[in-house]
């Protein structure tokens, strides 16, 4: 699944493209995603000028005077701007078609992703109106959140990946800032001192910083907006190593599953 440093990533590659440009049409070859396609993506978007593209979350957010179209990449999806004369290939759902002949084109073999339509303020959709957060904040930040962490008896790694705690710390980042903090992924998360949790909110924000520097992680699903892949998967300490030997200590990767989700640690390293 695209995380966090993926979705920025594709945020970062598309806006330069589309902000201050005006939608000509939009082509919907499949109309049925995770939901349905919003309607007003075909009837309102067209003759709308792109304002800017943000992401909140693993939300990308396109941004016009009427509204915001929302786009989650799901487990398999992707962007690219590309011209609209090349012929769109299995799996490439939606078009976006500008004046200028440049197409955002949004590819989805899994159909897990989503693209809707608000024109109420973003911050009361109820897919944005509860979540945390972001990491690399400064709202993110030790202050507010250790003390929310004092009644949290789940393991760490669990609340770190809890979109109303902090959000967009997927499975893999979850993982390797838990190694770099040098703490074990099932600790409970009341039984971390304040010390130790700064240490790991900096952990997250620089796994993070570093995977969006590094063009996201390389996942056979993924490609960023100009068709590569990301790179940061070249420098992943623990995830998707289980019996390997630690980057540290040479003690061998233990892999477990912690909230239905693979989870690799070094045994030694982080305790």
């Amino acid at each position: 699944m695209p995380e966090l440093p993926e979705v920025e990533t594709t945020c970062r590659g598309i806006a330069p493209h589309i902000e201050g440009k005006q939608v000509a049409k939009v082509i919907i070859r499949q109309q049925q995603l995770r939901w349905p396609i919003s309607p007003e993506i075909s009837t309102v978007l067209p003759s709308l000028t792109i304002n800017t593209v943000t992401r909140r979350a693993k939300y990308l957010l396109i941004n016009t005077d009427e509204g915001t179209l929302i786009i989650h990449l799901g487990m398999s999806g992707s962007l690219r701007v590309i011209n609209a004369d090349i012929a769109a290939e299995k799996h490439e759902h939606i078009d976006i078609i500008f004046n200028d002949n440049n197409c955002l084109r949004y590819k989805d073999p899994r159909r897990f992703g989503c693209l809707l339509w608000t024109s109420a303020p973003i911050n009361e959709h109820k897919l944005i109106h509860h979540l945390g957060p972001e990491p690399l904040s400064k709202a993110f930040n030790i202050d507010d959140f250790y003390p929310k962490t004092r009644s949290k008896k789940a393991p760490i790694k669990s609340l770190i990946m809890d979109g109303q705690a902090v959000v967009g710390v997927g499975n893999i980042y979850a993982n390797e800032a838990l190694f770099q903090a040098g703490i074990h992924p099932k600790r409970a998360a009341n039984n971390i001192s304040k010390k130790r949790m700064e240490v790991l909110i900096l952990a997250i924000k620089t796994i993070l910083a570093k995977a969006i520097e590094q063009g996201g992680t390389t996942l056979k699903d993924f490609v960023n907006s100009e068709g590569k892949p990301g790179y940061f998967q070249q420098t992943l300490n623990v995830y998707g190593r289980a019996k390997q030997s630690c980057t540290t200590c040479n003690t061998g990767i233990k892999q477990t599953v912690i909230g239905q989700r693979s989870t690799f640690y070094c045994p030694r390293c982080q305790h």
